[in-house]
């Protein structure tokens, strides 16, 4: 089993940046991929890496202004939010799973079955 504890969220300005902290906990040498989540209302895919490295997946609504980036020392990954909008706002997740790539992030079908998540973070935006 893992555990997932997300931190960093608050309120910030419009243009303002925020970082988020993913601290996984438990059998972590068991994840493949790790990535976040955004909800408000509907669930969103944000970014998503293998965790042991390689090549990062942004939604588009986020590319060139977020950076998802992983300490495996400390078993963290960071999700750096610059250039937030309003429209950025919602509860940031993370999640992990032991075999999806972080490419099938993308998929509502992939979403809907990977092994964990945490309890959520809010990020509001104010304009």
């Amino acid at each position: 089993q893992v555990q997932l504890v997300e931190s960093g969220g608050g309120l910030v300005q419009a243009g303002g940046s925020l970082r988020l902290s993913c601290a996984a906990s438990g059998n972590t040498g068991s994840l493949y991929s790790i990535g976040w989540f955004r909800q408000a209302p509907e669930r969103e895919f944000v970014a998503a890496v293998a965790w042991n490295g390689g090549v990062p997946y942004y939604a588009d609504s986020v590319t060139d202004r977020f950076t998802i980036s992983r300490d495996n020392a400390k078993d963290t990954v960071y999700l750096q939010m610059n250039s937030l909008k309003p429209e950025d706002t919602a509860v940031y997740y993370c999640a992990a799973d032991g075999s999806a790539g972080p490419g099938l992030y993308k998929g509502s079908s992939t979403q809907d079955r990977l092994d964990y998540w945490g309890q959520g973070t809010q990020v509001t935006v104010s304009s």
